[in-house]
């Protein structure tokens, strides 16, 4: 975004800013929608952090060993599941704090892609393209600036689909209705431990392809601290949607906006409070846990049988 803004002057700016959002904001959508799936059931997984770094890593390991990278996204997506599935079984368990269970996942996560990739660190996979949507300009500078990933496209098409899931169809209704009340999901026949599995399980496999993008797009590489906390940003910003895929893709482009804002202002020379504009996604998350946190009331949209409003 550099070349852009000095380019381009102020004007780059803001073009600038809606280019990294798109960039930045895909491991949010994608990792925030399969959270809000998995929530909507009454459960929530803290562990996405753990499985985020996890999927980046198997991401780019198989992208190296097999010379594709969407064969990487595949195999970051099933190393999620995988991760999903464990966490689900293990919550299903009497007397088992979901919480607790996702923070112990978080740190399994991160530790073991931290042991296993350590051989992936200088290597160069290969990456996942991009679609030119600068093509109308000739700004060579701007045609950069609006390369698009097909993961960006595909976590727009999900969240659509997603709101009409639950609005309009059988599968929908009953990831519902489980998480609102297990004695009504019960009495209407659906199975409520099942449910939350495969539900964790999907948010799970949304959360590794999340990663893939991280280390086969961008920044497009492994590294240990790549993550730098996104997936339990994640967390935060599906509270903040109040569990509507809708607004969870608003809200990704936000998270994604807020961290592209201080490199585009430093690129034009403002250095001064540089490290506070890049803190702004993580000012956005510790804001919007103080707003939406209170213990006298339900949050709003919030399903009943979930433990964070219980």
């Amino acid at each position: 975004m550099t070349e852009v803004t000095e380019s381009l002057g102020w004007w780059g700016v803001p073009i600038a800013v809606i280019a990294g959002a798109i960039r930045a904001s895909t491991p949010f959508l994608l990792v925030s929608l399969g959270e809000c799936v998995t929530e909507k059931s009454g459960r929530i997984n803290l562990g996405l952090e753990g499985v985020l770094i996890m999927g980046a890593m198997a991401g780019y390991g198989a992208s190296l060993y097999t010379g594709s990278a969407w064969l990487g996204v595949l195999a970051a997506g099933f190393v999620g599941a995988v991760m999903g599935l464990l966490h689900g079984i293990l919550c299903s368990l009497k007397r088992v704090n979901d919480i607790a269970i996702g923070i112990s996942f978080m740190l399994l996560g991160t530790g073991l892609a931290f042991f296993l990739g350590k051989p992936l660190i200088q290597p160069q996979a290969p990456t996942l393209p991009s679609i030119p949507l600068g093509f109308w300009s000739d700004s060579a500078q701007i045609q950069s600036a609006l390369q698009v990933n097909p993961l960006f496209l595909i976590g727009i098409v999900l969240a659509f689909l997603l709101h009409y899931a639950f609005l309009r169809t059988r599968w929908g209704l009953q990831i519902r209705i489980v998480g609102d009340s297990e004695d009504a999901a019960r009495a209407m026949g659906f199975r409520v431990i099942p449910t939350r599995i495969l539900a964790t399980v999907f948010g799970g496999f949304l959360a590794g392809v999340g990663g893939s993008f991280l280390s086969l797009y961008y920044p497009g590489s492994w590294s240990e601290g790549l993550s730098s906390g996104q997936g339990i940003m994640a967390v935060a910003l599906v509270i903040f949607a109040r569990w509507e895929p809708l607004r969870c893709l608003w809200a990704s482009l936000l998270f994604g906006a807020a961290g592209a804002l201080g490199p585009a202002l430093q690129a034009m020379g403002l250095t001064s409070g540089f490290y506070l504009l890049n803190a702004l996604p993580y000012v956005l998350t510790l804001g919007i846990l103080i707003l939406t946190t209170s213990s006298g009331r339900k949050i709003s949209g919030a399903p009943g049988e979930l433990s964070l409003v219980r």
